[in-house]
């Protein structure tokens, strides 16, 4: 058993994902995988390969809905989530993984029609969460990416 006083390295991570082998992204509370930042696709495949159970098939669903929706989409991997822009001016959508769902978040959420369901602390930012064993209505989906595409993005 590992002490408090003992090196880093030889501490135990009980309770905690860790990585299995060098390389492999080490998940975080929720299951949401722990990624370099990065541009471009490369990174978030990376994210999305490295989601553990249903949700990867859930979450490669939502990225192909994404770049059908906007051509030429810019993505990225910051704070260990993907993000998703249309123009330079900033992101227009994200994605996280939490233990139950996967947290869409429209940055310009109350500006679309119908308003995504789930309510945020920031006052323009809408959610819609993803569960496994409720379908993804892709059409409204599709629309709000693409309304969310010609709105100011999101400075980060």
């Amino acid at each position: 058993m590992a002490t408090a006083n003992a090196p880093r390295s030889a501490r135990t991570t009980a309770g905690k994902p860790s990585a299995g082998d060098a390389g492999t992204p080490r998940l975080l509370a929720g299951g949401n995988p722990q990624i370099p930042k990065g541009e471009g696709d490369a990174p978030v495949q990376a994210w999305i390969a490295a989601i553990p159970d249903w949700k990867q098939g859930a979450a490669r669903q939502l990225d192909a809905l994404i770049v059908a929706a906007v051509p030429g989409v810019r993505k990225a991997v910051k704070w260990n989530s993907p993000l998703y822009a249309a123009r330079e001016d900033g992101w227009f959508l994200s994605m996280h993984c939490y233990a139950r769902y996967i947290k869409v978040a429209f940055f310009r959420g109350r500006s679309l029609s119908p308003i995504p369901p789930e309510a945020s602390k920031s006052q323009d930012t809408r959610y819609l969460h993803v569960f496994k064993d409720v379908p993804l209505d892709e059409k409204q989906f599709t629309r709000w990416v693409k309304q969310a595409s010609r709105l100011p993005g999101e400075r980060m």
